[in-house]
């Protein structure tokens, strides 16, 4: 009964499977996930959604593939067609059931957790995402009790070859002539980090007039250079050794699904995903402004002005790819973005890419001819901010409550969205627990005042008292 909690209730025995989460599934390879769980996990989607056809990937990891050969087991046992595109990133599922009509889609990835891990995330028709208010709770009670309804005609499997198709959409967020056009070609460094993001790179470099420096660019399960997490500061120093070695325009990096896309610019400065999703919203408004952006309540102040100035509407939904993508389609957005470098397009299915996010940088680079630098200065000047700093604490609930009570007096607003967010006039701050861990993550920003915001940071730490992860 490997990776199961057994709760004795009074009508029986009911096996719990710990890997699920809020939006996902995600857990330790065997014994939290293995291909029993796998197995009844595909035939639960398949008997709460009851999908004709289900387009089916995997990461990179050593798991993987036998992770996602017992998934399509249970999907094909529930009568169910499935059509495999093999190893991918976790948009390459995203494209593949919008662009193929299917009825649902699963991608077996654990993104950025260590290599003994391993996960699913759902999608139905559209690439609308399956969370536990919409479905996934469902589909655990489902796998938990393991009761199946017998399948006459069992589905079928199907190999799919999408990547022509996905990467001509990738290349519609390119001018190309434009790109062509420069008298020197870009210099980019890229970081796969042993994912999947090199291959996808490979496919792009025949189109694109760029220079590629490539790093851990192979896809290796064993993540020999670490596990690919751009977040992590240690994980950053090769890719800003190398921009300065070959004097580079500028530098990406990505998780081991590349669903996020992290940016470093000339110089090596690591620009936080807060600085991008304005640069992103605004660069939408300049096309058509009267449109609606959707952002994450961590860090707001810069997002918002700069939508206001463009004539837009911005739009504040809860953390978490499944609330963004859902308040998306309510909001018709034409993009969303989250300060953790989580970005989504109208376009793409309402869907979060690491891909279009560059692409989209790099038009604005050939078409302003500024620098990244150029490009975000300003605005990291306007709002210095923090980053997000995260507190190993105890009793998490209990430090939000102190500290709402240490600032109230002094606050103009407050919000309960997603944690705490307090704001004064020139500073503001969120607090908000982990869904999975005794975690605190704090961000702070401030208005153009760089040591008011260092000050606040500071003084919150102390208040929270935890230990820094």
């Amino acid at each position: 009964m490997s990776g199961l909690l057994v709760d004795q209730m009074e009508w029986g025995v009911v096996e719990r499977i710990k890997c699920f989460k809020a939006y996902d599934l995600r857990g330790r390879i065997p014994d939290e996930l293995n291909e029993d769980i796998a197995y009844r996990v595909g035939r639960a989607y398949a008997t709460w959604l009851s999908p004709g056809k289900v387009v089916v990937g995997h990461d990179i990891r050593l798991s993987s593939p036998s992770i996602s050969d017992a998934l399509v087991a249970g999907l094909i046992d529930s009568g169910v067609d499935v059509f495999h595109i093999g190893e991918c990133g976790t948009e390459e599922i995203y494209f593949a059931t919008s662009y193929y009509e299917m009825d649902g889609g699963i991608v077996v990835t654990a993104s950025h957790n260590p290599k003994d891990y391993n996960g699913m995330k759902f999608v139905r028709e559209e690439s609308i995402p399956i969370s536990g208010d919409s479905g996934l709770d469902e589909i655990q009670r489902l796998a938990e009790a393991n009761d199946f309804p017998s399948v006459a005609n069992p589905g079928t499997l199907t190999p799919l070859d999408h990547r022509a198709a996905y990467i001509a959409k990738l290349l519609e967020y390119l001018d190309l002539a434009s790109l062509s056009g420069r008298e020197t070609r870009l210099k980019i460094v890229v970081n796969a980090g042993n994912g999947g993001a090199g291959d996808v790179i490979d496919r792009l470099e025949p189109f694109l007039p760029i220079e590629f420096i490539k790093l851990h660019h192979e896809a290796d399960g064993n993540f020999p250079n670490g596990v690919p997490n751009p977040l992590v500061v240690e994980n950053r120093r090769v890719t800003i050794e190398a921009i300065a070695a070959h004097n580079a325009d500028m530098g990406i990096a990505w998780d081991g699904d590349f669903d996020r896309c992290f940016f470093f610019d000339a110089s090596g400065r690591f620009i936080e995903g807060y600085y991008i999703v304005g640069l992103l919203a605004k660069a939408f408004l300049d096309r058509s402004s009267d449109e609606r952006i959707i952002h994450d309540p961590r860090l707001t102040w810069n997002t918002i002005d700069i939508v206001n100035s463009a004539g837009g509407t911005a739009v504040q939904s809860k953390t978490g790819h499944a609330f963004i993508k859902e308040r998306m389609r309510l909001e018709n957005a034409v993009y969303g973005g989250e300060m953790s470098a989580h970005h989504y397009f109208r376009d793409f299915a309402y869907c979060d890419s690491g891909m279009v996010p560059w692409l989209l940088v790099v038009g604005l680079m050939v078409a302003t001819s500024k620098s990244l630098a150029d490009l975000v200065d300003e605005r990291m000047a306007m709002f210095p901010a923090s980053g997000e700093i995260n507190q190993r604490i105890e009793d998490p609930g209990a430090v939000l409550s102190r500290i709402e009570h240490q600032f109230e007096s002094d606050c103009i607003a407050s919000d309960h969205t997603d944690g705490l967010s307090m704001e004064f006039d020139q500073w503001r701050f969120n607090l908000r627990m982990s869904n999975t861990e005794p975690v605190v993550r704090l961000n702070v920003e401030s208005r153009a005042d760089e040591s008011l915001m260092q000050d606040k940071t500071a003084e919150i730490l102390a208040l929270m008292g935890g230990e820094m992860v």
